[in-house]
């Protein structure tokens, strides 16, 4: 098959390892992708402060550039739900963008959700010597994703797969959230770093940037070793 890759802002900006892990492991499994260059934010910044015009606008960009009947592939759940949950709802009013919005939405998939439950695969080959936990970013709840990223996890050659005390918890990150409320923001990530460390897990792996950028900074301030990867780039050790 062939995939466009949909980088996202965060990714392109502070994890483009993750970009480049997708598209080597969608390349090794056979498949071809295409990076369209006009691509900027989806706009969830904007449509999460409450600016939904300017959100609409860059909504309505993003469509454009990925137009076509290509599938899309995000290495980030958050900006995946924006395109599948949040597009067809801010332009639902304009029945040309809705109908555009509703086309995009149905070829747009998060990484793990295209491997496990479009391509139908589990082990892609990957192997890690140590024990693995996995936070459950919140926007995968929006795209009715469960177990997909710990399948993947458990069919990795010599992991071990530590569960999480309350995995599914948000790690207080949130994009404008953490600024506007960085006190809750602040005790959030501080108990989600401390859930991680009471695992004792080798490494922290998550599918969202953002997560990674704001775990990964809190953990290195409390001193604690375990490392911090992105799914794409973990799927990708051999």
């Amino acid at each position: 098959m062939k995939f466009q890759l949909m980088i996202t802002c965060l990714g392109d900006v502070l994890r483009p390892e993750a970009g480049k892990a997708t598209v080597r492991l969608l390349r090794e499994l056979g498949h071809e992708i295409e990076f369209p260059e006009a691509q900027t934010c989806c706009g969830q910044p904007m449509f999460n402060s409450g600016f939904a015009d300017l959100a609409r606008e860059q909504a309505k960009h993003t469509i454009g550039v990925f137009d076509g009947d290509l599938p899309v592939v995000v290495p980030s759940g958050s900006c995946a739900a924006m395109v599948k949950v949040e597009y067809p709802h801010l332009l639902h009013d304009d029945k040309e963008w809705h109908a555009r919005a509703t086309d995009l939405a149905q070829r747009t998939y998060e990484l793990s959700d295209l491997l496990v439950n479009k391509l139908q695969v589990v082990d892609v080959g990957a192997r890690f010597a140590g024990s693995i936990a996995y936070h459950f970013a919140c926007h995968l709840r929006l795209l009715n994703q469960t177990d997909e990223v710990v399948k993947l996890i458990e069919n990795i050659d010599g992991a071990t797969y530590m569960p999480l005390n309350r995995q599914d918890q948000c790690c207080g990150f949130g994009g404008s959230f953490s600024v506007r409320y960085p006190e809750i923001s602040g005790r959030m990530v501080n108990d989600k770093a401390q859930c991680i460390t009471a695992t004792g897990a080798d490494l922290v792996v998550s599918t969202d940037a953002g997560c990674l950028m704001n775990v990964g900074g809190r953990l290195r301030r409390l001193g604690d070793s375990v490392a911090v990867m992105h799914l794409a780039e973990l799927l990708m050790r051999r």
